[in-house]
């Protein structure tokens, strides 16, 4: 079976399997009947009006104190919320309440015995210290935390309080008379003070005044000059303006008039293109035409000569290689007969000699009349002695008779002077 608690409130589950009890502060649990046992226990916290009734002080004064104290037993510390269980188990709340309260009075009783009246009464704070610390100390392990202590009241039945609070009344009245006193000082002192800071001040504010009023003098003249010089600045810029937009306008129409003249040179580009298109489909054309069919014509002519010249070349080639084998054949009929010769030569030897000399005498007589044949002119001078030119013609003569053996062997091959050796 599930049980159930608030957060104000533990459960303590014991029996079997439970060895130590199973604590729970504010949850769930479950307990098996007949053989498990619930029990619960209180957490909200106890409000106790510790009062201790004439407790003699360190000094034999008899006072009685009352103080207010804030408790509650510790769920969420288990080794607490252990101890608590042990000693308070099944005790209501009002009993744990009544022993804890008599713990806190006998903790604040001994804590009165060692201060003296005007100790606890002028320094409560350090009375409720001492009480909360000791209290906390020993209720710790009950399993009780002190949450807070307050002292509440203190009197006694001697009048000893009130004593005390004539001594200081006296002390208070002496103190107020003269703080009265000082008071009334100062407020006459704070009043002259406060006329002369008043004369001051109007003194002060006159000045400001002239001050300002200097201050406003002169900004207006600075303010003025700035005006003027603004309105100056102003007619001066009007005036620029004026001619910047003059001159703007001067620039515009110079740009119309540059607009208008581009359109004019646009228009006559236009005209030149369109004559030159006229004239390209009226001449240019036609001579091109004419250029092409002549170009033409001079390729076909240029053609007919290449074929021409091939043609002709093929037949000095075919014409060489007739010559070629005409001289071939020219050159082997030759050195067949002067193969024929040479068998001649060597069969007749002087007499062959004798024909081919023969055979060669009329080129020999034409090398020999060269030299003649190239003048043009001979004409024989004499000076009187007729024998001299006739020597010298002689000796012209006997010069070519000289050189005839060395001309006839060129052309023959043939040594004369051997020849004539050999026939006598």
């Amino acid at each position: 079976m599930f049980y159930t608690c608030g957060p104000n409130e533990a459960m303590v589950v014991s029996g079997f399997c439970r060895s130590p009890p199973l604590m729970i502060a504010g949850g769930r649990v479950f307990v098996v009947p007949c053989i498990q046992q619930i029990q619960r226990i209180s957490l909200n916290t106890l409000t106790l009006n510790v009062k201790s009734d004439k407790v003699y002080t360190r000094h034999g004064v008899p006072i009685s104190v009352t103080g207010i104290a804030q408790m509650k037993i510790q769920g969420q510390n288990k080794q607490m919320l252990a101890a608590a269980c042990q000693m308070f188990m099944g005790k209501s709340e009002p009993e744990i309440a009544q022993i804890a309260l008599e713990t806190l009075e006998g903790h604040q009783r001994a804590i009165i015995a060692h201060l003296t009246v005007e100790e606890i009464y002028k320094d409560r704070k350090k009375f409720s210290e001492q009480v909360f610390k000791v209290a906390s100390s020993d209720l710790v392990n009950m399993g009780i935390s002190v949450v807070s202590y307050t002292l509440k009241d203190v009197h006694d039945d001697q009048d000893y309080l009130h004593s005390l609070g004539k001594a200081r009344t006296a002390q208070v009245q002496k103190d107020a008379r003269i703080g009265e006193a000082q008071n009334k000082r100062d407020a006459v002192i704070r009043e002259a003070h406060a006329m002369q800071v008043k004369v001051s001040a109007q003194y002060k504010n006159e000045i400001d005044m002239a001050k300002a009023q200097r201050d406003y003098e002169l900004k207006k003249a600075a303010y003025d000059i700035e005006v003027n010089t603004k309105k100056a600045e102003s007619e001066m810029a009007y005036q620029l303006q004026v001619a910047k937009t003059k001159q703007r306008i001067e620039e515009e129409k110079m740009q119309v008039q540059v607009v208008e003249r581009t359109q004019q040179i646009m228009l006559q580009e236009q005209e030149i293109t369109r004559r030159e298109k006229e004239l390209e489909a009226k001449v240019k054309k036609p001579a091109d035409a004419e250029r092409y069919r002549l170009e033409k014509l001079a390729e076909a002519h240029r053609l007919k000569l290449i074929m021409e010249a091939e043609a002709e070349a093929e037949s000095i080639r075919v014409k060489g290689e007739a010559e070629a084998f005409a001289v071939e054949a020219k050159g082997r009929a030759e050195a067949e007969q002067m193969a024929k010769k040479a068998e001649a030569f060597q069969e007749y030897k002087d007499g062959a000699m004798v024909d081919m000399l023969l055979e060669k005498l009329p080129l020999m007589a034409e090398e020999i009349s060269k030299p003649l044949c190239e003048a043009h002119k001979i004409t024989m001078v004499s000076s009187g002695g007729g024998e001299v030119g006739a020597a010298k013609l002689s000796g012209e003569v006997l010069d070519i008779m000289t050189r005839l053996p060395d001309t006839v062997e060129k052309l023959t091959g043939v040594n004369i002077s051997q020849v004539n050796s050999r026939t006598g």
